[in-house]
């Protein structure tokens, strides 16, 4: 099991760096924490998202990135999870960020008749790693836009699953530094209770009843963010009905 003790400043490997992968390297500077940046272009492509986060942040490659953060987050299509290095994730937690879209990633017979889900995909690509879900079901305009302090009352709440415990814990309290509560959904097959398609994917995090507002041209038309505590999110988890 995997050690629950408080992070601290912690080292964060981002195999992944775009829209959520970017966000979550944003708010874990904002919190303090050191992130390492990659992608599948290369390291000399992430000189301007690094630029803007500052000393706390540099870029390398997928493994550099495995092998340097203390909690890794991976957030890539996926159908490219294959390339995930495993080697250097032995022994660490790694958040699955990831969603099944058939139409990007081509057809996958096991998650299309619904006997495993992505994640559990990648907990069998990473037998010596423990993989948590977070991040998959919130756009990544509102994870940014959501984040709060501790204690105020428009914290939002962040579903997680996953097989191990102390893993789980370690990443409710990375959540809780970047500025949200979290609930725990279960192992990780329950993941599929915050997928496409499911209640709690997207909709608990934006106001369906306000006129959706451009904020900039990158982040495009969409309801404005809608703050979403814990109770209301394990509403809409217990309303999976798959």
């Amino acid at each position: 099991m995997v050690s629950n003790a408080g992070l601290g400043m912690t080292t964060i490997g981002l195999i992944g760096s775009g829209n959520i992968g970017g966000t979550v390297a944003r708010l874990a500077v904002a919190a303090g924490h050191q992130v390492v940046l990659s992608n599948s272009r290369g390291p000399e492509t992430l000189a301007a998202l690094v630029s803007e986060l500052g000393p706390l942040a540099r870029a390398g490659t997928s493994e550099e990135a495995a092998a340097a953060g203390d909690i890794v987050v991976v957030s890539i299509p996926l159908k490219a999870y294959p390339s995930v290095p495993v080697q250097p994730l032995a022994g660490k937690v790694v958040i699955d960020t990831n969603n099944y879209y058939s139409q990007r990633d081509g057809n996958i017979a096991e998650l299309d008749d619904d006997s495993t889900t992505s994640s559990e995909l990648l907990q069998r690509h990473l037998p010596g790693s423990h993989v948590v879900k977070a991040f998959n079901n919130i756009n990544f305009v509102h994870l940014g836009d959501l984040a709060r302090p501790a204690g105020s009352a428009e914290r939002s709440a962040l579903p997680v699953a996953g097989d191990d415990a102390g893993a789980k814990e370690q990443v409710s309290t990375f959540l809780d530094s970047l500025g949200y509560d979290t609930v725990d959904a279960g192992p990780l097959a329950q993941g599929r209770r915050y997928q496409p398609g499911a209640p709690a994917y997207g909709t608990p995090y934006s106001d369906p009843q306000a006129p959706a507002q451009e904020t900039d041209p990158a982040r495009g038309v969409m309801p404005p963010a809608s703050p979403t505590p814990a109770a209301e999110l394990r509403r809409a988890l217990d309303a999976f009905g798959g």
